[in-house]
């Protein structure tokens, strides 16, 4: 089961946390995969020196031309996830004009441009998943990431706007959305004890996940066990988003 021996996969933003685990574990179960990150070359190859077969590529997704860049080094793909995003902490009205751009560059607008442009191949083939990685805060209005989850809740409506109309290719689109997940980008705030005991008191589950607690609800989304669910979202939070 959940066998990707053949399938090349992209996965955005996979130098490390979640999207390392999502593409380290694709090529566990046999897929190619491009390893990407913004503009560190050399990060990306470090990540893909430890994902056999894996390849290293950069794309700044806060420019439009490094789509068509990413497209001329990956080609067409079968499963397209895209985990990279910006966020900034800020109060709601402390954002500046181009903190606003990045968060919306890169967690909305290269979201689109990735699906149309990747889409074109897995049409051609009648075969292709697309997962975007949302966020619990879709739901839950954390007082610094107003925007962020603006745009993730955005993403979440674009995957529902969009699967119907590729679901007649054999092209699943859907979206997962974790809840605190200890990652680099949370570090520092979760090695404050304090903080940290009051995250996981907001968790029913009662404790603070790992990248390894998401990767399978993506695997499967990107198998062939996963081939008749689109439009839909696995929320993998422990409960928080209640």
């Amino acid at each position: 089961m959940f066998d990707l021996t053949g399938k090349t996969a992209l996965v955005t933003g996979s130098t490390q946390g979640i999207g390392f685990e999502i593409a380290r574990l694709m090529s566990e179960k046999g897929a190619k995969v491009f390893v990407t990150g913004a503009t560190s070359m050399e990060k990306c190859i470090s990540a893909s020196e430890k994902i056999p077969g894996s390849v290293p590529v950069t794309a700044n997704l806060l420019n439009d031309s490094d789509i068509e860049k990413l497209y001329s080094a990956t080609g067409d793909v079968d499963i397209l996830v895209l985990n990279a995003s910006v966020q900034y902490k800020r109060n709601w009205d402390e954002f500046s004009p181009g903190e606003y751009d990045d968060q919306m560059q890169c967690n909305v607008k290269s979201s689109y441009l990735l699906i149309k442009k990747y889409s074109e191949g897995m049409k051609k083939n009648g075969w292709g998943r697309i997962v975007t990685v949302g966020s619990v805060n879709q739901y839950n209005n954390h007082p610094q990431l107003s925007l962020y989850g603006v745009t993730k809740a955005a993403q979440k409506k674009m995957v529902e706007n969009i699967a119907p109309f590729l679901a007649p290719y054999g092209i699943t689109v859907n979206n997962v959305a974790p809840g605190a997940i200890n990652t680099p980008r949370n570090k520092e705030a979760l090695s404050d004890e304090k903080y940290r005991k009051k995250i996981e008191n907001s968790i029913p589950c009662g404790y603070v996940g790992t990248p390894k607690d998401i990767s399978p609800a993506v695997l499967l989304l990107c198998s062939d066990e996963g081939r008749y669910i689109t439009g839909s979202e696995i929320i993998i939070d422990g409960g928080m988003h209640l």
